[in-house]
């Protein structure tokens, strides 16, 4: 077991693959171990899946959901009960490519509620990722998701009927009704986040300033909007800094940025392991299926802080997790700044995609 698990490690090191699943973890929180054991998830990772089990997805954009300077808990629990109902609906309004699918996504009617724009709520909030104060928001915002959409699946299921597995089901204890066996897991969101104009799943900015590989061989370079909103209301903003930034230093670097701007603009790179694995199980905890997240890493980072993220994730109870090293692939999705002698121009960005991923996105996940 010590060989293969060294083997993995040097390989994810290497070319940020393969991803680890905790299969024993997922197990130990199937809602229905009667049906069968799960062997499997979707392809990035955060829905356990038995044979012939769909994804069911869909997130909540966190940075619509502050008022006033904090939490609006009021508008998060109306749009975390209609969610709900919305993907309860897709089930029975879905179309099936074939029937054994079809009955077991209405057997189980397992579905997905998760987040996006997470980094975006905490800018707006002033509070840095890598901080205890941040982790203690995610393990109140997702445990404050997960009650509300439980309770709009009970109410579900007492007008519509628990899911028909219910009887064996974890949920059989201490419920009379539940209308889906699952109700929450975090997607990496990578593409309806762009069509949102936010952050993806959970992640931390990537970079102030990142060039985005899109479709055919295109190349965008991006600007994060709410850090030159802040440079503007916070007086700093020059055309200077902004060019600054898009040719790619870090924010940290700059002296006219101010302590507290570059403490909330701390970025994927810059960001210790430990805080990326910890911010997930804070997430997981009161997660229902599993949460998708990339940890990226700088291109220094060692084979041994590879097996610290597995280690660490595996201690804290996560149920996968995913590396990056910063270019150990020839080709990637983002790259943080820009070359000069690629292009001249900038586009200022109204999102962002944070993750390692070469491969074509998977449309399920996004």
């Amino acid at each position: 077991a010590r060989e293969v698990f060294e083997k993995i490690c040097e390989n994810a090191w290497r070319t940020g693959d393969p991803g680890m699943v905790f299969i024993d973890e997922i197990n130990r929180h199937n809602p229905t171990p009667q049906v069968g054991r799960i062997e499997a998830t979707n392809p990035c990772g955060e829905v356990p899946l038995l044979p012939n089990e769909a994804c069911n997805l869909g997130s909540i954009n966190l940075s619509k959901m502050v008022e006033d300077g904090g939490v609006d808990w009021d508008r998060l629990e109306e749009v975390s009960k209609r969610a709900v109902h919305f993907l309860d609906n897709v089930i029975d309004a879905n179309s099936y490519p074939i029937s054994e699918i079809e009955e077991m996504a209405k057997s189980n009617r397992k579905i997905g509620l998760g987040v996006m724009g997470w980094a975006e709520m905490l800018i707006e909030l002033g509070i840095p990722y890598d901080s205890e104060k941040a982790i203690g928001l995610a393990d109140e915002i997702m445990s404050f998701i997960a009650e509300k959409a439980r309770e709009k699946s009970v109410e579900l299921g007492r007008e519509r009927g628990s899911f028909p597995n219910f009887e064996g089901s974890i949920w059989n204890e201490g419920f009379d009704f539940m209308r889906n066996a699952t109700v929450t897991s975090i997607a990496p969101t990578g593409t309806i986040s762009i069509i949102a104009g936010c952050s993806s799943g959970i992640e931390p900015l990537f970079s102030v300033a990142f060039m985005r590989k899109v479709l055919e061989g295109e190349k965008l370079f991006e600007v994060n909007p709410w850090f030159e909103k802040i440079a503007k209301e916070r007086d700093f903003y020059s055309g200077g800094l902004i060019e600054e930034v898009a040719r790619g230093t870090s924010v940290q670097e700059i002296d006219e940025v101010p302590e507290d701007v570059k403490e909330t603009f701390v970025t994927a790179l810059e960001i210790d392991l430990e805080w990326h694995v910890r911010m997930q199980a804070a997430f997981q905890k009161h997660v229902d299926n599993a949460v998708s997240k990339t940890i990226n890493l700088p291109s220094d980072a060692s084979l041994d802080d590879v097996k610290r993220i597995y280690e660490l994730a595996w201690k804290l109870n996560c149920k996968g997790i995913t590396i990056y090293r910063y270019g150990s692939k020839s080709e990637q999705v983002l790259y943080a700044g820009g070359k000069e002698e690629e292009t001249s121009e900038f586009n200022l960005a109204e999102s962002e995609y944070a993750g390692g991923r070469m491969d074509e996105l998977c449309l399920l996940c996004t």
